[in-house]
């Protein structure tokens, strides 16, 4: 167990903190949710109704797909654009391991089976990364729009006003987006800043960071 844990450390604990800040969302939202409806003279909804309400769904994924955006942005625009000195860029002026895909005969034995394979299921999977990101962002954007429209249709009804929008019209109001760009922006706030502050500043230990002794001019991680 202990040598498991110290392969899967970072990603046990990332998820560990995924599922404690979820639950924490989750209970802290059933509250509100609970007491705006008592406010509103309506009766309150169980932990298992709750899950399919638009009040949760719609607070999951907005930031879901904006986080899902980010990545998958990230992955594609790191394949052509660079940022001279930063851990997070690769080095404009060299032809980085990434780009390149070794002749079959010159394979490791470990190499995996797609790209032994070659062909089609080879295209897939040199690109299945920025596909998955981009399909998870896609779902999530679909279901933002899916919790967003019963919200909205609710609180209408709330305030007596008989408008009723579909997911797809939802997606047309400038609520929806609103929500999304305060989201999206955000996100590339933080990675722009990650891209930026790893020019000069460093972390000791970090993948993220240059070595410490470092120039500020070189670029990536190695």
């Amino acid at each position: 167990m202990r040598q498991f844990f110290h392969n899967n450390g970072l990603s046990i604990v990332l998820f560990g903190m995924f599922f404690f800040s979820f639950i924490g969302q989750y209970l802290t939202g059933i509250k509100e949710y609970n007491d705006d409806r008592q406010t509103h003279h309506q009766p309150t909804v169980g932990y298992v109704e709750y899950l399919g309400e638009g009040h949760f769904i719609e607070a999951t994924f907005e930031n879901w797909e904006s986080e899902f955006l980010q990545m998958g942005m990230y992955v594609v625009l790191t394949i052509f654009l660079y940022q001279k000195g930063s851990s997070e860029s690769k080095n404009p002026d060299t032809t980085a391991r990434v780009d390149v895909i070794p002749e079959k005969d010159l394979l490791s034995k470990d190499a995996p089976a797609p790209v032994r394979r070659g062909g089609l299921a080879l295209k897939i999977y040199q690109n299945s990364l920025s596909i998955v990101l981009f399909s998870l962002f896609f779902l999530s954007f679909a279901l933002h729009a899916f919790g967003g429209s019963r919200v909205y249709n609710q609180e209408n009804a709330e305030h007596g006003d008989p408008e009723r929008v579909t997911a797809i019209e939802y997606v047309g109001t400038s609520r929806f987006w609103f929500e999304s760009f305060q989201n999206w922006q955000s996100e590339f706030l933080s990675i722009g800043a990650m891209v930026v502050l790893s020019i000069f500043l460093r972390q000791k230990g970090s993948p993220e960071s240059k070595p410490v002794d470092s120039p500020h001019d070189d670029t990536g991680s190695d």
